[in-house]
């Protein structure tokens, strides 16, 4: 799987021009593996956002691949850099695809959620689910992890990226892993209620 780094920026000017950044901190699925980049979820969020009023720029700081442990490793230089209002920790995936321990995932999500309410930002954390020939225990373990991070860190949680769609497999790529472009609005749909709250600033444009 190659390893991808995506910057967006809002669909509709620059991020100087926005009062605030919502950092999205993720693996493919938000990356948008294998789909144009502006089919992307994250960047029908920026669309949303403007639409809606919202004056804040999106940041997609995902990478394809990544685990808890490499977000952990670079949170803080993509809060450094980009200031951001709130962040959005969408991972956790591929350390379940890889049987890590669910404690451990829970420790990393909860450094990274930390690290980001330091740095003055709101935090969403987004969880995965595994099917279920990976074990009931494990599978219990790792979607437990992700609530307790959560409540841990007092951050907001959007339980299941995918729900509502998992079992489709016609939204999903030809890997059965990846979401289609058909698949992102739903995803945006998912992640949207929890955190419109956290959307403070609205735009002064006429």
């Amino acid at each position: 799987m190659r390893f991808i780094v995506i910057v967006l920026l809002s669909l509709w000017g620059a991020a100087a021009q926005a009062a605030g950044t919502v950092l999205v901190v993720g693996d493919s699925i938000s990356a948008g593996y294998g789909l144009r980049q502006s089919d992307s979820w994250p960047s029908l969020l920026a669309a949303r956002l403007e639409r809606e009023g919202f004056d804040y720029n999106v940041v997609n700081a995902s990478i394809s691949g990544d685990t808890t442990a490499g977000g952990r490793s670079r949170i803080g230089a993509a809060l450094a850099r980009h200031r951001p209002a709130v962040v959005i920790i969408a991972l956790g995936g591929n350390d379940g695809l890889r049987g890590l321990p669910p404690d451990k995932m829970r420790e990393n999500l909860e450094a990274m959620a930390r690290a980001a309410r330091d740095a003055h930002a709101r935090v969403l954390i987004a969880g995965m689910r595994l099917p279920p020939n990976y074990g009931m225990a494990y599978t219990r373990q790792f979607e437990q992890a992700f609530a307790e991070a959560a409540r841990n860190t007092r951050s907001v949680l959007v339980p299941f990226l995918l729900d509502g769609f998992a079992e489709r497999r016609d939204l999903f790529q030809a890997d059965a892993i990846h979401p289609t472009a058909a698949a992102q609005p739903l995803i945006l749909d998912n992640v949207w209620p929890t955190l419109r709250p956290l959307l403070t600033v609205k735009t002064t444009k006429k």
